[in-house]
């Protein structure tokens, strides 16, 4: 593998409520994702496992994660071809299947991104760079579950 790149971070946890872990309600899944530099992220678990719902979610921001860096090479690859991407959104869904012992994984997220084009831009052309841009996609490459592009094109 030629070269890298190395990502740090730090996750705090915040949600001890002065009993620390003594029970399954006695604390809160609070936490704090650091990276130097940037804002903190304040994180929680999903509001079904008790979580804060004004905070992110781990399986949100990998939902996220995964519609992000599609944008991005996708954005990266319509530049290098030519084409002018003049807005692009997506409305991505991430299903999870759990078991009845309390684990779970996730079985699947579908990418639906509307992609606004220049008028004179060919459809077809980026129609064809999501699935490059998909096989691309450092965080697609790297998950054990299927990740599906259903991109919607409209002109300026």
């Amino acid at each position: 593998m030629a070269g890298g790149h190395h990502y740090r971070i730090a996750v705090e946890w915040t949600g001890n409520q002065g009993t620390g872990t003594s029970g399954y309600r006695d604390y809160a899944r609070d936490h704090v994702i650091r990276i130097a530099g940037k804002p903190d992220i304040p994180g929680s678990s999903d509001p079904a496992f008790l979580g804060d719902p004004a905070r992110h979610n781990p399986e949100e921001m990998l939902v996220a994660s995964l519609s992000a860096c599609h944008m991005l090479w996708y954005l990266h690859l319509c530049a290098e071809a030519g084409i002018a991407i003049i807005g692009y959104r997506d409305q991505a869904d991430g299903m999870m299947a759990m078991e009845s012992d309390g684990a779970g994984q996730f079985s699947g997220v579908v990418l639906r991104p509307q992609v606004t084009l220049a008028a004179d831009a060919n459809v077809e052309a980026a129609r064809a760079l999501h699935h490059e841009a998909h096989a691309k996609c450092f965080i697609a490459r790297s998950v054990n579950f299927p990740v599906t592009v259903e991109p919607v094109f409209q002109s300026c």
